[in-house]
């Protein structure tokens, strides 16, 4: 980077480090550094449910998922405003009405203790990995940027961040998130902008668009229904359905975020908006993946967007890299040339041609294929010769900052790396703030025989935040293994998600069962959730419905058969 982008992600960084100590000061207890002392608006309430949702993974890996495998993955938001209904007319009152610091708290009034304890473990490892997956994230900019080790980059990230988490909690989080997300949206937006502004004079955005949906990259709707397939219609709206209402109506790191509002109107109100807003956000960030695609079909897409592994390959590999990258620059000029014989065809109504647009349109499908073999070939080649940083199925994370690094002008080069940075941050502080609340009011307090002062919860909270996000750190050091960090994160939950989230629909819907059936209906329901996973029997959005609805069965049948048995005893 030039010095003046490094003047600039310099001085964001530490501006917000020092914003978020300063906004968090006089901690005196756990209701403040847990609940921000309740006093948010829905306007920062439903800044920090979208940035707490929108980490670095969602600008880093998604315009490289659309880049990759077009904008279907928006339907996996699809459920997601019914989700906010649901939740802000069922859950948010009785959180409210309780007076909660957790979720979990509500299930031991409700069921036991051991179902507390049991929803709690399973919050507390899904959300600590994919914490950890998030810190990963932005650490990719700075390996790949300064060839830096991949490990010491996850320490000084992870480190970073946990400086105005450790010390404001709850109340910092809060603030930060505000201007975190302020600048986040409007640089992407600068950054999509300039995807379309960059292209050559004769290509408009209509023509890049139509590049886009002729290769497939604008397929946002898919009504097939397929249950091994991640993206479609119905697993969109059914399966992010359950996934949106276990995400935000259990997991602590966004059921932290609407506690800290004033009042139930806040909370709803933030939740709401959040359903609104959130797939257009998401599909404008996809676009930019669609359009990077006709941007680099036009200018020529590298064999692979991770340069610091090309170059190891280079250098280890040389027999196999180098015809593979003459072949790769021969079909991408096959590309190139062809896109812009079919973009020349369009302008000319006159002399339009469907037979010749098939034609090109062939040749611009042949072309794509080959490329995509050349890069399976590359990372194939990678994985023989074990290169460092780089794995072999991750390379669409780094689509978006190959462009950042070598079309943006000076000083925006550096926003960009900023923002990242500053996304993860508003999800990962969250997040650890969230695992500390469910350590410390869950676990810590429940087995402690005497009641802990506000100091020893402050004292405590600050300790757990610590101890999480170093945690934290150590699962991002694993990170590497994983290939798309979107799918990664989202997969991950889906594993644990429709269980957690029948507990709670069991809890609120049927009233008849017990503690004592609803846990062992849990335990079954999550070792089959994880077997169908292991199987792979249906695509992973769909795990989420069948965990859900398996509590709420077994949980039925559970507190029958346990009645019965009550009954013959009693007789």
């Amino acid at each position: 980077m030039s010095t003046p982008d490094w003047i600039i992600m310099l001085t964001t960084l530490v501006l917000i480090i020092l914003f978020g100590i300063w906004k968090g000061r006089g901690q005196t207890g756990s209701e403040t550094y847990l609940r921000a002392g309740k006093q948010m608006p829905w306007h920062a309430v439903l800044l920090g449910i979208m940035a707490t949702q929108a980490s670095a993974i969602t600008f880093l890996s998604g315009p490289g998922q659309a880049y990759s495998d077009g904008m279907r993955f928006v339907q996996y938001y699809f459920g997601l405003p019914l989700a906010m209904i649901v939740i802000s007319m069922v859950f948010v009152p009785i959180f409210q009405k309780l007076n909660v610091f957790t979720a979990y708290e509500y299930l031991d009034k409700r069921f036991n203790r051991k179902t507390r304890l049991f929803t709690g473990i399973l919050f507390l490892f899904s959300r600590g990995v994919s914490t950890g997956i998030s810190v990963y994230a932005p650490s990719i900019i700075l390996s790949t940027i300064f060839g830096w080790n991949i490990y010491i980059t996850n320490l000084l990230v992870g480190g970073l961040l946990i400086i105005y988490t450790y010390t404001g909690g709850a109340k910092a989080i809060a603030h930060t998130q505000k201007i975190q997300f302020t600048i986040i949206m409007l640089s992407m937006a600068v950054a999509g902008f300039m995807v379309v502004r960059l292209l050559p004079s004769n290509v408009s955005f209509t023509d890049a668009l139509y590049l886009a949906g002729k290769s497939g990259k604008l397929n946002v709707i898919t009504t097939e229904f397929n249950v091994k397939d991640k993206y479609n219609l119905w697993s969109g709206i059914i399966g992010g359905f359950f996934l949106a209402l276990s995400y935000f109506g259990t997991d602590q790191s966004q059921v932290g975020r609407y506690l800290t509002a004033k009042d139930i109107r806040e909370s709803r109100l933030g939740l709401l908006m959040n359903g609104l807003v959130k797939i257009p956000m998401q599909f404008l960030i996809l676009l930019i993946g669609a359009l990077l695609f006709s941007f680099y079909t036009i200018y020529k897409a590298p064999l692979f967007f991770n340069e610091s592994a090309e170059k190891k390959v280079a250098a280890i590999a040389p027999k196999q890299y180098f015809p593979l990258s003459i072949q790769n620059k021969l079909a991408a000029d096959y590309n190139q040339r062809t896109a812009l014989s079919l973009l020349e065809l369009r302008k000319n109504p006159n002399t339009f041609n469907k037979y010749k647009e098939d034609y090109l349109l062939a040749r611009l499908h042949y072309g794509q294929r080959l490329v995509d073999r050349q890069r399976k070939q590359m990372s194939a080649l990678i994985k023989q010769n074990t290169v460092a940083i780089a794995e072999p199925d991750n390379d669409s994370n780094y689509i978006f900052l190959h462009f950042v690094r070598h079309y943006l002008p000076v000083g925006m080069v550096g926003l960009i790396f900023a923002i990242i940075f500053l996304a993860s941050w508003s999800s990962i502080s969250a997040a650890i703030n969230a695992l500390a609340s469910s350590t410390l009011i869950d676990f810590h307090q429940v087995f402690k025989t005497t009641a802990l002062d506000e100091k020893q919860q402050l004292k405590y909270g600050r300790l757990y935040t610590l101890l999480w996000g170093i945690f934290s750190i150590a699962v991002a050091m694993f990170a590497t293994k994983m290939g798309s960090l979107i799918e990664a994160v989202n997969e991950l939950g889906s594993l644990f998600y429709g269980a957690i989230l029948g507990i709670f629909l069991t809890a609120f819907f049927l009233k008849k069962v017990r503690g004592t059936a609803v846990f062992y209906a849990a335990i079954l329901s999550e070792a089959i959730v994880l077997i169908i996973y292991i199987c792979n029997v249906v695509a992973f959005l769909w795990l989420n419905v069948i965990g859900a609805v398996l509590v709420m069965i077994l949980s039925l049948l559970c507190q029958y058969i346990v009645s019965v048995r009550y009954k013959a005893i009693n007789d």
